[in-house]
């Protein structure tokens, strides 16, 4: 029977799932009622093209806050420790998607609405811009050295599982005749958050603290300014995990937000059918992405990341030319594939890959520094530049597959410069 310390790495496993998967939920629900109705909603004045730029604007402003919440959480992440980080979070991410199936709309009180958005959107930034370095670092810390690229995996399975129930919570209410969904059905899935909520604060409450941070305050060898650590002597590792993060990012949510768009749109697909697809591809990763976590310790977390991406080149354009198809059957098997099979391998090993990158006394702010900054560009960016960039060819993909190129070349290149073993500390 195993100890309590010997399964301390399983609680932390299932707390950073279980964590991740709720705030993921709050996270991808904007998104996925961004590309639905908040162009409505929120900005019934424009016309369909500039209401969905301005709908995925405000989707990106919660790119914006993942840097500062990085910096902010990282910080005491460092200094006060990983667990304390994760409860906090989660807070913060569940209380403003409760407010917002609770705010007017447009045609309530003006402009103000889009107002008040944006500002609950900021806040859900700031939030999972701190949980994710946290939740990472309890699983990858606690687990067993043979094991940390599986439990590494866990937290990041968390976010097919949040994308999964936001889908399905979305999809539910698109059943609904348009009026009621227009009115008050598109509120329920943003209310709903607060069951979650109180959930995964009961779980995330039992996890024990990182064995790794509690050894730098036993030693009383915890860093006093984290951030400026990093910046004076570990620069390089925030800008390849940047470099390397972005195609990933980008990626992930052009395949699960801006494809809902374009294919409900541009290419008339029943929303429905393409709700349920994303939903498909987001249930798969639940397997592949431990799958993947498992591989990364047999063959390295390097190695593998390099080959996801390799994959990601080779899939972008008959991804896109199996929607452009306008079949059902090829919509479905595009979907699947890009979020199921392919994303799985970039970002399964993303959690040991990044945490070899920084000393454990400024690891929380080194990786949620490079990563945050990462989304910012690549994944809160990308359906914006990608919206631009479909209106410039016309409704058709071209400049939007070289984006992704362009982005997948960087990411060959800074991948190859990461660290494979664990700086020392430089505090000088």
């Amino acid at each position: 029977m195993s100890s309590p310390k010997q399964s301390h790495h399983r609680i932390a496993g299932l707390a950073s799932f279980a964590g991740t998967t709720i705030e993921w939920y709050d996270f991808f629900l904007y998104g996925t009622a961004a590309a639905l109705v908040f162009n409505k909603l929120f900005f019934p004045e424009m016309d369909p093209l500039s209401g969905l730029f301005a709908a995925f604007a405000t989707y990106a402003v919660g790119f914006i806050g993942r840097p500062l919440g990085g910096i902010v959480f990282g910080h005491f992440g460092d200094r006060v420790g990983r667990k304390a980080m994760l409860i906090l979070t989660l807070l913060m991410m569940g209380i403003p998607t409760i407010a917002i199936g609770l705010i007017p709309t447009h045609d309530q009180i003006g402009y103000w609405a889009a107002a008040l958005l944006v500002l609950l959107r900021f806040l859900q930034g700031v939030a999972v811009g701190g949980e994710w370095g946290g939740a990472v670092l309890m699983a990858v810390e606690h687990a067993p050295p043979d094991q940390k690229g599986f439990y590494g995996s866990l937290p990041q399975t968390g976010v097919g599982a949040g994308l999964v129930l936001s889908s399905l919570a979305m999809g539910a209410v698109a059943q609904l005749p348009e009026e009621d969904l227009m009115s008050w059905g598109w509120r329920l899935p943003f209310l709903a958050s607060v069951v979650l909520l109180g959930v995964g604060w009961l779980i995330r409450s039992r996890v024990p603290e990182s064995p790794e941070f509690v050894s730098l305050k036993t030693q009383q060898t915890a860093v006093q300014a984290p951030l400026a650590v990093i910046l004076r002597h570990h620069r390089r590792p925030v800008l390849t995990i940047i470099g390397a993060r972005m195609a990933e990012n980008a990626w992930f949510y052009l395949s699960a937000t801006f494809a809902l768009a374009y294919a409900t749109g541009t290419l008339a697909l029943p929303r429905a059918e393409i709700l349920s697809a994303i939903t498909a591809g987001a249930a798969l990763s639940l397997l592949t992405m431990p799958l993947a976590g498992w591989l990364a310790d047999r063959i390295g977390a390097k190695r593998l990341y390099l080959i996801g991406l390799s994959i990601l080149a080779l899939y972008v354009w008959p991804f896109f030319t199996l929607l452009g198809s306008r079949e059902l059957a090829s919509a479905w098997l595009a979907l699947v594939i890009a979020i199921g099979l392919v994303f799985p391998l970039m970002y399964a090993p993303e959690s040991l890959l990044f945490s070899r990158q920084f000393p454990a006394a400024v690891r929380y702010s080194g990786i949620s520094l490079g990563v945050q900054i990462a989304g910012v560009l690549g994944g809160g960016l990308a359906p914006m530049i990608a919206t631009a960039l479909l209106a410039k060819g016309g409704g058709e993909p071209h400049f939007v597959v070289i984006y992704l190129w362009l982005l997948t070349a960087i990411a060959l290149v800074s991948a190859a410069m990461m660290n494979s073993d664990i700086p020392p500390l430089s505090k000088e």
